[in-house]
């Protein structure tokens, strides 16, 4: 039998980068916490040695089945899916199938398996382009690639679910998520990564040669875009507090925005990681890339007012830091 107040913790995708990090939140805090990932993008190493883990597709619906009644599943985290906007376009019947039709898959053996609560990893791209910004969680939305769709949909499937079964759930939008465990632990380890501080890091280590800057005539202050950076371990944070707020009113479901209400363009942030790195980043100007807005900047209100969240790690050249800290150790890890 779930135990209401404390249940055990199912974190899907929890070798991967924001899903390790949860993991660590989940575990520093005395939730206990079992790990599913696939390890299509994952890593072993990033899930602490003592913590159950099943190496699983959560598209397997009788090993979901097996894993939620083995371990008495009370709520699941969900980060298992892929994120890579320019594949999504190109291949977008694998984001349907991994981040839409897996999850209902899930969702499946999570009702029948009497899971209470859902918290999933949602993303801003549900709004596509805004039509104003700081973009809040009531703003349209209509998104312009299948990755940002495929999360719509399994957001509306969520609400679905919480209409019709004893299953509350939060969608949690993330804006940029960045930066490293401060502790060193874990981080973005993935090759061929496109977020904008893992390259430019990765840059001024010397592993590439230049960053690619994507147009720059957008409608800001400097023409380059501007994103609002969240560090990985704040965001880790608001999934403990969003979880707890779950299971303290089962009747709710929140949808909140992740992000701290504040962008940076791209030549800001390539100048903090030349400040931090000391290293002066060849940067490469390029065509604008089709559907990228001018300006993403979350409206954290709801956040902020909901949750007891104080985001710690706020300061750009922190989130560069221990972005470039985590990059050097990763490169000591591989050679």
């Amino acid at each position: 039998m779930n135990n209401p107040t404390n249940p055990c913790i199912l974190v899907t995708g929890g070798a991967g980068y924001i899903g390790s990090h949860a993991v660590f939140a989940l575990r520093d805090r005395g939730w206990p916490v079992v790990v599913v990932d696939n390890l299509s993008t994952g890593f072993r190493w990033a899930v602490p040695e003592n913590l159950p883990f099943v190496e699983a597709d959560i598209g397997d619906a009788s090993a979901m089945d097996a894993l939620i009644r083995a371990h008495s599943i009370g709520a699941i985290v969900h980060f298992a899916g892929s994120i890579i906007v320019p594949e999504s376009v190109q291949q977008p019947l694998k984001y349907c199938k991994n981040n839409t039709a897996n999850t209902r898959t899930l969702l499946e053996s999570a009702v029948k398996g009497g899971v209470s609560h859902f918290l999933f990893s949602s993303t801003a791209a549900t709004y596509g382009i805004p039509q104003s910004v700081p973009i809040a969680e009531d703003a349209p939305k209509a998104p312009i690639n299948p990755y940002g769709m495929s999360k719509l949909m399994t957001e509306f499937m969520l609400a679905d679910v919480a209409q019709a079964h004893a299953l509350n759930f939060c969608a949690l939008r993330y804006f940029n998520v960045a930066g490293a465990d401060p502790a060193g632990r874990s981080s973005q380890s993935t090759a061929g990564a496109t977020h904008l501080i893992k390259v430019a890091v990765e840059a001024a280590l010397g592993k590439r040669d230049h960053v690619s800057v994507y147009g720059t005539d957008y409608a800001t202050p400097d023409g380059t875009g501007v994103r609002d950076y969240i560090h990985v371990a704040d965001l880790a944070e608001a999934h403990v507090l969003a979880l707890e707020a779950l299971i303290a009113t089962p009747q709710q479901s929140l949808v909140l925005n992740c992000g701290y209400g504040r962008g940076f363009s791209v030549n800001e942030v390539l100048d903090a990681v030349d400040r931090v790195s000391g290293v002066r980043l060849k940067r490469q100007v390029e065509a604008r890339r089709p559907g990228d807005p001018d300006a993403l900047v979350a409206d954290n209100r709801q956040i902020l007012e909901l949750l007891p969240w104080q985001p710690k790690y706020q300061d750009l050249e922190t989130i560069v830091a221990h972005a470039l800290a985590w990059e050097r150790q990763l490169h000591q890890r591989r050679n």
